[in-house]
C-alpha cells in the first residue's frame, strides 16, 4: 500500500511537472510575438531613418523626413500591435472569413460578396488624389515590412491567434484601407434595417398605432404614411422576430446598435481660457482590442494625434495645432430596399419604368473551411446588389416574384472618402476642413471641428438625391418599376447640414435630430437619440463659460433623463399609496423599490440598486405594453422606447389604448400595467440577486463586455483574452453604455465609447484621451488592458505632442532605418 502512494505521488508530481513545463513552453511560443519595443530594425521602402518613440501608455509618437516616411511606420506600427485585427477587417470586408472560421461565417461572406464592398476598394483605389495615394502607398508598404519581419524571424508568426488559425498573411494594399473604411460605413448604417422593421410592423398594426411605437421625430406622427401593403402587395403579416446579425463577425448590428456618439465645442468667448474647447466620444461595439489605436503623426503640415483605426492610415479623431475634429454618426438616411419584379418568363430580368431588363450578373467562389466551396450568383439591378431574402428579413416583406435591390450611398467604386478624411487630418483651420468633407462619400458623420478662432459642425457624406413623389419618401420599401423610387444621384454638398461659429458659442451632437426640413433634403426621419441632447443642453445652460473639466463633466456624467422623465409619470399613481405592506410580500418589495425610486436623482451609478430597479421595470413595461399588439414580433424591440412609452402615457393621440391587454376581457389601465411590469421586474431581479434589495448594484449586471471576437467564447480561453468592468451609465446616459437587451444577461454594456477625446485649444498640449482596452492586442502584453482601468473610471492619458514629454519614461524607441544606409 505504501509502495503504491509512493508511486501515486511520483506519478501526480510528474504529470504537475509537465503541466509547468507544457504551460512554459505555450507561453514561450506564444510571447514570441510580444513586440520589443527598443528593437531597432534596417528596411525598404523608407527614405531616411525613422523614429518610433513609444510614450510610457504605449501610444506611438512618429517623427521621419517626409510624410511617406511617417506613414510606412504608422503602418509597421498598426501590424506590430493589431495585425491579427487588421487581417480580420480585411477578410471581413473582402468575404473571406469561411476560409477560416468554415460554415460559420458562409452568410457574412455571401452578404459581403453581393455587396462587392471590395471590388468598389479596388475601383476607388485609382481615383484618390496623389497624396492620399502616395500615403496608402506607404502605409502598405510598412504593414508588409512587418509581415515580412515576422516570416525571417521567428516572431512567434505575428499573433497568437495565428497558431490556432491560417497563418499566411497575404500582403496588405491601399484598397484593403478603403475596403476597412467602407466596412466601417456598413456597420455604421442602420437604414436598411429600419425600413424593413416599419414594413413589418405596418403589417400588423395601423397607422395611427405605428406613430406611438416608430414615430418619426417626438411629436411627429407618420400617419400620412401609406401602408405597406399597399405600396408591395402581396406580402403576408408575420409575428416572428426580425433578425439582423447574422452569426460571427456580422457587420450588420441591430436598429439603435448600428452607431453613435457625443460631440461638443465652445468658441473661445465660451471657454474660461479663452480658447476653443472640443469633446468627442464615438460609441461602438466593444472588443478585446478595441477598435481605436492612438498615435501621433508628424507630418509637414505638422503634428496630429488622436485615435486612428488599425488598417487605416488616417487619425480619425483629434487634433493638430491648429485643429481639432472629432465624428457622430450623422443618421443619413442613405439606403433604400428597392423590390424588383422579375419576368415570369425569364427570371433573368426585372421590370423598370421602361421595360423589363436584365440583371448584371456574375459568379463568385466562397471556399470554406472542412466544408465544399459555396458559389453565389451575383446579381445587380440599376438601383444595387440584389440580397437574397435570408439577408437583413428582406424575404418577410418581400412578395412572390419579386426580389429584393439595395440602394446605397457607399456602393460607388468613385469613393473618394478616405481623400477626404486625408485632407481633413492635414487643415490649418475651420475652412480648409470643411472644404475637405466635398469629398466623403460614407460613413455620413456629423464632423465637430474647433480651431483658434471658432467652431462648426458638418455633415459630411452623400446625401441621396430623391424624387419629390417618392411613394414612401425612402420609409418604406418601394416598387422598383414605379419612376419615382430609387436614388437620383446625390444632393450638392452645398444641402449638407453646415452651423459654423454659432451666435450661442455651443454646438453639440447626440445623433439628435439637426435639421427641420421637408422631403427630400431632410436627411433622415430616424435620429439616434432623443434623450442624451436634453441632458446636454441642462450642463451646458448651467456655465456661462466652460473649461476642460466642465466638458470632462459632461462627457462622463451618467445622470438618465429618460428615468427622471419617465418614472414621475408611469409610477404617478403608485408612490406612497397604500399602507405597509408585510414584510416577505411582494407588496413590501413593490413600496422599499418605490421609496428607492423616488428618492433617486437618476445617476445610473454602478454602486447603486436603483438604476438596475429602473430599468428593469421599463424594460417589462416597454413588454407589457407592446407584447398583445405585435405577439413574437415584440421581441424585436430589444430597448425601451423613451418616446412611445411617453406618448401612451400621455395618451398623445389616443395612445393609451396600448396598456389594454386585447386578449383579456377586463379593461387595464396604464397604472396596472405600470404595477405589473413593476412586481415582474422585481420578481426577476430577486431571482438573479437575492432578496436584500439595497444590496443589490447595478454595475453588477452593466458589466462592460470587452470580448475577442474570435476566441471570446472559447472554453478556458476565454478568460485570458476577454475584459469584464464593472461601469455606470446606461442606454441614454451622456457616459453611455447601450445594454445588451436581450438573452440572459440584458444589461450588459456592449456598446459604448471605445474612445474619449477632450481638446483646449488655449492649452493644446493640456488636451486628453484614452481608448476603452490598451493599445496591444495581444493577450501577454502589459499593454492589452492597462488604458481599460483608467477608461472604466473616467480618467484619461495626456494628448501632447511635445516630443520631450513622450520621450520621458518611454516605454521604447524604435528606429527604423533604411536598407540603403
Amino acid at each position: 500500500m505504501l509502495t503504491a502512494f509512493r508511486w501515486l505521488i511520483r506519478i501526480v508530481s510528474g504529470l504537475i511537472a509537465l503541466g509547468v513545463v507544457a504551460a512554459l513552453l505555450v507561453y514561450y511560443i506564444l510571447s514570441r510575438s510580444l513586440v520589443d519595443y527598443n528593437e531597432d530594425f534596417t528596411v525598404a521602402g523608407i527614405t531616411a531613418p525613422v523614429e518610433i518613440v513609444r510614450n510610457n501608455d504605449n501610444v506611438p509618437h512618429i517623427f521621419g523626413k517626409t510624410d511617406e516616411d511617417v506613414f510606412f511606420a504608422l503602418g509597421f506600427a498598426h501590424a506590430q500591435d493589431r495585425l491579427w485585427q487588421m487581417t480580420m477587417l480585411r477578410r471581413t470586408a473582402q468575404g473571406r472569413l469561411s476560409e477560416l472560421f468554415g460554415p460559420a461565417t458562409v452568410k457574412v461572406d455571401e452578404l459581403m460578396r453581393r455587396y462587392d464592398l471590395y471590388g468598389l476598394a479596388l475601383q476607388s483605389a485609382e481615383v484618390q488624389d496623389e497624396q492620399t495615394t502616395r500615403a496608402l502607398e506607404a502605409y502598405s508598404r510598412g504593414v508588409n515590412a512587418w509581415i515580412e519581419e515576422v516570416n525571417k524571424g521567428a516572431r512567434g508568426r505575428g499573433a497568437p491567434e495565428f497558431f490556432l488559425f491560417e497563418p499566411e498573411i497575404s500582403a496588405w494594399a491601399p484598397a484593403d484601407s478603403i475596403a476597412i473604411l467602407k466596412l466601417m460605413a456598413l456597420q455604421l448604417s442602420s437604414a436598411l434595417q429600419t425600413e424593413v422593421l416599419r414594413a413589418r410592423v405596418s403589417l400588423l398594426l395601423p397607422n395611427d398605432r405605428l406613430a406611438d411605437i416608430l414615430p418619426d421625430d417626438p411629436g411627429q406622427g407618420v400617419i400620412a404614411l401609406p401602408d405597406y401593403a399597399s405600396l408591395v402587395p402581396g406580402v403576408a403579416p408575420l409575428v416572428a422576430p426580425v433578425r439582423f446579425a447574422q452569426g460571427p463577425f456580422s457587420p450588420v448590428a441591430d436598429p439603435g446598435m448600428a452607431g453613435a456618439s457625443n460631440a461638443w465645442a465652445a468658441m473661445p468667448e465660451r471657454s474660461a481660457a479663452g480658447g476653443s474647447l472640443l469633446a468627442n466620444d464615438p460609441h461602438l461595439g466593444l472588443t478585446a482590442p478595441t477598435i481605436w489605436y492612438l498615435a501621433r503623426l508628424e507630418l509637414a503640415s505638422g503634428g496630429v494625434i488622436g485615435g486612428t483605426i488599425p488598417g487605416v492610415p488616417l487619425v480619425l479623431v483629434g487634433r493638430s495645432d491648429k485643429l481639432g475634429w472629432g465624428l457622430t454618426t450623422a443618421y443619413v438616411d442613405d439606403q433604400d430596399v428597392v423590390i424588383e419584379e422579375l419576368n415570369p418568363d425569364n427570371p433573368e430580368e426585372y421590370r423598370t419604368p421602361d421595360g423589363w431588363a436584365r440583371f448584371e450578373s456574375r459568379q463568385s467562389i466562397v471556399k470554406v473551411k472542412d466544408a465544399e466551396p459555396v458559389t453565389l450568383t451575383l446579381r445587380w439591378s440599376k438601383n444595387g446588389p440584389i440580397l437574397p431574402g435570408g439577408h437583413y428579413d428582406l424575404g418577410s416583406i418581400t412578395p412572390a416574384g419579386h426580389v429584393a435591390a439595395i440602394s446605397w450611398t457607399a456602393l460607388s467604386g468613385e469613393d473618394r472618402s478616405i481623400s477626404g478624411a486625408m485632407a481633413l487630418m492635414r487643415a490649418q483651420g475651420l475652412d480648409a476642413a470643411l472644404e475637405a468633407g466635398r469629398m466623403v462619400v460614407a460613413p455620413a458623420q456629423n464632423v465637430m471641428l474647433a480651431d483658434e478662432t471658432g467652431i462648426a459642425m458638418q455633415v459630411m457624406g452623400a446625401l441621396p438625391a430623391r424624387d419629390p413623389g417618392h411613394p414612401s419618401q425612402g420609409r418604406l420599401p418601394a416598387l422598383g418599376s414605379d419612376a419615382r423610387v430609387g436614388f437620383k444621384g446625390v444632393l450638392p454638398y452645398e444641402d449638407n447640414p453646415r452651423e459654423v461659429r454659432p451666435v450661442s458659442g455651443l454646438l453639440g451632437n447626440t445623433n439628435n435630430k439637426t435639421v427641420d426640413r421637408p422631403f427630400p433634403k431632410h436627411v433622415s426621419f430616424d435620429w439616434g437619440d432623443t434623450q442624451r441632447i436634453q441632458r446636454w443642453l441642462t450642463l451646458m445652460k448651467a456655465r456661462e463659460v466652460h473649461t476642460r473639466e466642465s466638458f470632462i463633466e459632461a462627457q462622463l456624467d451618467t445622470v438618465n433623463p429618460t428615468a427622471r422623465a419617465l418614472l414621475p409619470l408611469i409610477g404617478a399613481d403608485l408612490w406612497f399609496t397604500g399602507e405597509a405592506a408585510p414584510e416577505g410580500t411582494p407588496e413590501r418589495l413593490r413600496q422599499k423599490a418605490l421609496v428607492l425610486l423616488a428618492e433617486w436623482n437618476g445617476e445610473m451609478n454602478e454602486h447603486l440598486p436603483e438604476p438596475l430597479i429602473a430599468e428593469a421595470w421599463l424594460r417589462a413595461l416597454m413588454q407589457r405594453l407592446i407584447q398583445d399588439e405585435l405577439g413574437a414580433m415584440s421581441e424585436s424591440f430589444t430597448h425601451i422606447s423613451p418616446v412611445f412609452i411617453e406618448r401612451v402615457y400621455r395618451n398623445v393621440g389616443g395612445a393609451s389604448v396600448w396598456c389594454d391587454v386585447i386578449q383579456s376581457a377586463a379593461v387595464e389601465s396604464c397604472t396596472d400595467i405600470a404595477r405589473i411590469a413593476l412586481d415582474e421586474a422585481l420578481l426577476q431581479l430577486t431571482e438573479r440577486y437575492g432578496d436584500n434589495i439595497e444590496s443589490w448594484r447595478w454595475g453588477d449586471a452593466h458589466q462592460a463586455t470587452h470580448d475577442h471576437p474570435v476566441l471570446g467564447e472559447v472554453p478556458f480561453l476565454k478568460y485570458f483574452v476577454n475584459i469584464r468592468q464593472s461601469t455606470s451609465g446606461g442606454d441614454d446616459t451622456l457616459m453611455r453604455g447601450v445594454t445588451r437587451g436581450e438573452g440572459p444577461e440584458p444589461y450588459q454594456n456592449v456598446h459604448s465609447a471605445g474612445y474619449r477625446g477632450v481638446y483646449d485649444f488655449a492649452d493644446p498640449d493640456s488636451s486628453v484621451f484614452i481608448t476603452a482596452t490598451g493599445q496591444s492586442g495581444h493577450p501577454l502584453s502589459r499593454h492589452y488592458d492597462d488604458l481599460g482601468e483608467l477608461w472604466r473610471r473616467g480618467e484619461y492619458i495626456p494628448m501632447s505632442l511635445d516630443p520631450e514629454l513622450a520621450r520621458a519614461a518611454a516605454a521604447g524607441v524604435m528606429v527604423l532605418t533604411p536598407e540603403s544606409q
